[in-house]
């Protein structure tokens, strides 16, 4: 429990010190950094991108490959966070529809990026065909996941905390992925509930992305299987309910 305890720690302290440090420069103005949550409340931005740094740190120095996975799936979740902030339009198979008429929304970025790293990911991670294109599955769906739960203050950090912490009993990189991204979770976490902050598609892509690698890094054949269909599962309910919340709404 030792690599785990440091990992967790390591991964916490990072993201309150990136936290701090982005509050202090608020680069591009501090207007940039603000956004009104589901309930019209004004909260900061900075737990997304400083999570999502400290994840893709802590997941390098356990696994270069994991770490890259979870910077692209921070870099996505931002480029949505930005492009996408006034797209109404939800699920994949609205984003599909949209790049099928010839228009690139930033939600086919996300979707395309995401999955490409995890892909490029899990490449390295296992070492049979098909457990490559398992891993690749779990980790971008895992990120997406997190992101699906994330519309409620704390969602996506607790979904992080629970679903890392049976990791935690393992030994072995995957359980340092899993508190790595616990620690940045938990970092982020009260001021997430607080509703004085907001992780974003930034934060939670990457400490999804994080928990998908995790998985990834401690499961065999049969584990690999069981998470892709339960992350496609969530996918296609969330997916289906995107498009009755849009129907709903004319």
């Amino acid at each position: 429990m030792i690599r785990q305890a440091v990992s967790f720690g390591l991964s916490a302290t990072l993201t309150r010190a990136a936290v701090t440090a982005l509050r202090a420069k608020a680069p591009g103005g501090r207007d940039r950094w603000e956004r009104k949550n589901y309930a019209g409340r004004s909260v900061e931005l900075y737990a997304g991108p400083a999570s999502a740094l400290a994840t893709a740190a802590g997941a390098g120095r356990v696994s270069p490959a994991a770490g890259v996975a979870v910077a692209v799936a921070g870099i996505c979740g931002a480029y949505d966070d930005v492009a996408g902030a006034d797209d109404v339009r939800r699920g994949f198979k609205a984003h599909l529809r949209a790049l099928r008429d010839g228009e690139v929304t930033s939600g086919a970025v996300k979707l395309f990026g995401i999955s490409a790293a995890g892909l490029v990911a899990g490449a390295f991670l296992k070492e049979r065909p098909l457990d490559k294109l398992l891993a690749g599955v779990v980790i971008a769906g895992a990120a997406h996941f997190v992101n699906l739960v994330d519309v409620r203050p704390g969602r996506a950090a607790a979904a992080v905390l629970a679903l890392g912490a049976p990791g935690l009993l393992r030994t072995g990189p995957g359980a340092e992925l899993a508190a790595t991204a616990m620690g940045a979770a938990a970092a982020v976490l009260p001021d997430d509930l607080g509703e004085r902050a907001m992780t974003g598609d930034t934060g939670a892509h990457a400490l999804g992305a994080a928990l998908g690698a995790a998985v990834v890094a401690g499961n065999g054949r049969a584990g690999l299987v069981a998470h892709a269909a339960a992350v496609v599962a969530a996918a296609v309910y969330g997916d289906r309910v995107s498009e009755l919340s849009r129907r709903a709404l004319g």
